[in-house]
């Protein structure tokens, strides 16, 4: 399923939720704006009305305060963005990415392990790919 890209401002409040589940909209205001003050409130206010409008959060209305949470994991999110990316610059083939990734250094031997698990699947005979 192809996601919505998001925003740097969204990108920044949905890393909150991934790292503490569950905010106030206080809560994201107070850690995206430490030495801001209240006017941000309604930028916050904002940006959480679009990401549940493009269902990344939703919101839980049954406390005085109501409290965000992801709907989405990372791990959908960057997925669904690494098809996307795929799609326009290489007809959909991951190959060129993690290839061009493990030349330059960027996975670590421990990701490299991790993917050859996934690629051998559970039989181990690499078809499960």
């Amino acid at each position: 399923m192809a996601l919505a890209s998001l925003a740097n401002a969204e990108l920044a409040v949905m890393e909150l939720l991934w790292e503490q589940d569950r905010l106030t909209a206080r809560q994201i205001r107070e850690q995206l704006y430490p030495d801001g003050d209240k006017r941000q409130h309604g930028t916050v206010q904002r940006l959480l009305q679009r990401l549940e409008e493009k269902a990344f959060v939703e919101r839980d209305r049954d406390l005085p305060v109501h409290l965000f949470a992801p709907r989405i994991t990372r791990e959908e999110y960057a997925g669904s963005q690494l098809e996307s990316l795929a799609d326009k610059l290489t007809g959909g083939s991951l190959a060129p990415l993690i290839t061009h990734l493990m030349d330059q250094k960027k996975i670590s031997r421990d990701e490299l392990v991790r993917l050859r698990r996934i690629l051998n699947g559970p039989t181990g005979s690499g078809e499960g790919a």
